[in-house]
């Protein structure tokens, strides 16, 4: 009973895993619906309009995740994360929830800025934030692409650090934020 308490301790809350979860796949599509867009000329449009709802999707669940973070700390880390290695958990952390928040501001300011009328799904029309401006949405343009590219950055660094704590260092950081069994892996292979 007690094993089964502090294993189950071990996992952040069925709702910050759905969220980060549903987070992780809406963002990964609007990264790569804006690189085709940044890239393409062919059915534009259709790419813009679904980079506007995937970015207004990524803003509604980041600001859910803020609010959510604030009443769900988490389980600890694992002991293998060092003092210099939990101050970068928690910098990074907040890095990127500063950029996947800013990111889709940015999208609408800089539509804003083109004089493009925001409309997400056909039927939400989201007023103007910004004036219009050929030299701010210059601007603008460039902060969204700077912005694109670091979150791709800092999302490679994420993975990367989960996977070597799980697959290296085998001490269940991945475990904390999927689904399935409470038992730890280490302790299903033993069986």
């Amino acid at each position: 009973m007690i094993a089964s308490a502090i294993r189950s301790g071990s996992r952040y809350a069925l709702g910050t895993r759905v969220l980060h979860w549903l987070a992780a796949v809406l963002v990964f599509g609007a990264l790569v619906v804006g690189f085709v867009l940044a890239n393409s000329l062919a059915d534009y449009a259709v790419l813009l309009s679904v980079h506007k709802v995937l970015g207004a999707l990524v803003f509604v669940v980041f600001v859910i995740r803020v609010l959510n973070r604030l009443t769900d700390r988490g389980p600890a880390l694992p002991a293998t994360v060092g003092r210099v290695e939990r101050i970068a958990v928690v910098g990074s952390e907040l890095a990127m929830y500063a950029l996947l928040l800013a990111q889709p501001l940015l999208g609408w300011a800089m539509l804003s800025a083109s004089g493009v009328p925001v409309v997400l799904g056909g039927a939400l029309r989201l007023p103007p934030v910004v004036p219009v401006n050929a030299e701010l949405f210059g601007l603008l343009r460039d902060a969204h692409s700077v912005v694109a590219y670091a979150l791709v950055a800092m999302i490679a660094a994420h993975v990367s650090a989960v996977l070597w704590h799980t697959l290296t260092l085998r001490d269940g950081m991945l475990r904390r934020m999927t689904f399935g069994g409470d038992e730890p892996l280490e302790l299903r292979r033993r069986t």
